[in-house]
């Protein structure tokens, strides 16, 4: 299971910090990361990490702004979020899976139920 936090209401320009705890499994071997959903938009992939790849991907939106953290030893997973901008408003959700590339990450099995962000300008 994974578990969301820190979602909220923000003003352009703003900072949040998402949290994902995991329980009933190791994130240790798997890709995990962040996916967003904008309100009639597909849903996207923010960014991910592998510790056993050593890859990062982050999207081109928020390249620069967002920073993903891992700590396997707690089992969690944090997107620091910067300069939230009006576009950045989605439910985010928690994932973790088996694929990661330069371009994207993809394969997720388990999925958390969303914390939703919204960026006011």
């Amino acid at each position: 299971q994974l578990a969301e936090s820190g979602g909220g209401l923000v003003q352009s320009g703003g900072s949040l910090t998402l949290s994902c705890v995991a329980s009933g499994f190791s994130l240790d071997d798997y890709v995990v990361g962040w996916f967003r959903q904008a309100p009639g938009k597909e849903r996207e992939a923010v960014s991910c990490s592998s510790t056993k790849f050593r890859l990062t991907f982050y999207a081109d939106s928020v390249k620069g702004r967002f920073t993903i953290s891992r700590d396997n030893a707690l089992n969690t997973v944090t997107l620091q979020m910067n300069s939230l901008k009006p576009e950045d408003t989605a439910v985010y959700y928690c994932v973790a899976g088996w694929g990661i590339d330069s371009s994207s990450c993809y394969g997720m099995e388990r999925w958390g139920k969303g914390t939703l962000v919204t960026v006011s300008s």
